[in-house]
């Protein structure tokens, strides 16, 4: 198997599930800065072989894409701020590499079938909720443009026949390893890091925003059941989580969880406003009905899982002073539905 991007959030943990199952990996991945590679991420793990290689530059892991099966590809930039600061650098590591790497696995390995992690973002703000595949393309930022241009060049490769290419939409996703020394990689990120660290969360606007994080041991499942269809019968699925929060919700959770003081609410900076886009939630029927995915853990469950991770590996994703002990009474990370709170 080939992960792209497998030194990062996602890519490690799709990596590890393969390794543990057996398969041999090889993730390729340059650690562009800012972009949340941690090779900590893949810690003592047996079956995997690193190359520290730009994907736009296929041609110097040609033999790997040969010897592929699957591409896994999860490379690319996440952040929407990133983008709208840097919007060149945004298109050519969202599109631009992208387009050279497809080209040379289409070369190389003719038929290859690679499954693409690309974002609801391109969405933009919804028209309607939940937001199907059918939904209107209008990004708000340029990460949006950049990854929908990708996902249209892996589904042109597609129609082209020249790779067996997939894309997956994914909601916001959170969970163990995710890059919280980074900024602006996503506000579940940034929440928490501030709960970690002791501090109240920031909630920007009223707090009544929906979102429905997936927690990703759920989305390298929407990975796994979507690279062993031998023949789906669509080509691009929308992946969300199991349940509609607002914000104000998520960040009660989170505090609730740490054993941090309630939220506080602030107005929007001005540079988060005019890439907001309101509430969003998935309509995840697509891929449950071709492929039988659904997401499995809930949020408080998830969260709960996350912080005990953190916590026990605090000095590889947040150094400095140790976190702040758990509360009294805190969750077990298994405990079923037990952190609901609504706001």
């Amino acid at each position: 198997m080939l992960v792209t991007g497998g030194l990062g959030f996602v890519g490690s943990n799709l990596s590890l599930r393969l390794a543990r199952a057996g398969a041999s990996v090889t993730v390729v991945d340059c650690a562009v800065s800012g972009c949340g590679a941690n090779y900590y991420n893949l810690n003592g793990a047996n079956g995997i072989r690193v190359i520290p290689y730009d994907i736009g530059c296929p041609g110097r892991f040609a033999e790997e894409i040969r010897a592929a099966d699957i591409v896994f590809n999860l490379a690319g930039e996440v952040s929407h701020i990133h983008s709208m600061r840097q919007p060149a650098r945004d298109a050519e590591l969202n599109a631009g590499a992208q387009l050279r790497f497809l080209e040379g696995c289409a070369r190389m390995a003719p038929g290859l079938r690679v499954v693409y992690a690309s974002t609801r973002q391109l969405y933009g703000a919804p028209l309607y909720l939940p937001v199907d595949e059918a939904h209107p393309v209008q990004p708000v930022d340029f990460n949006g443009v950049h990854k929908y241009a990708a996902t249209v060049y892996h589904r042109l490769y597609h129609q082209m026949g020249r790779l067996d290419t997939r894309v997956l939409c994914l909601t916001n996703v959170y969970g163990p390893r995710m890059a919280l020394d980074v900024p602006s990689q996503g506000f579940l990120g940034n929440f928490l890091r501030q709960v970690l660290c002791g501090r109240r969360l920031e909630v920007f606007g009223d707090g009544r925003q929906l979102r429905d994080p997936v927690y990703v041991d759920d989305a390298v499942n929407a990975f796994l059941a979507v690279g062993a269809a031998p023949n789906p019968p669509a080509r691009l699925w929308n992946v969300g989580g199991s349940e509609a929060l607002s914000l104000g919700a998520i960040a009660g959770t989170i505090s609730y969880a740490a054993g941090v003081g309630a939220p506080v609410y602030r107005d929007f900076p001005q540079e988060l406003k005019s890439i907001d886009i309101g509430s969003y939630t998935t309509d995840s029927s697509r891929i449950r009905r071709d492929l039988g995915w659904r997401p499995h853990v809930r949020f408080g469950q998830g969260i709960a899982r996350s912080l005990t991770f953190f916590r026990r590996e605090w000095s590889h994703y947040l150094p400095g002073a140790p976190p702040p002990p758990l509360p009294n009474g805190s969750f077990h990370p298994d405990a079923p539905d037990a952190y609901g709170i609504t706001v």
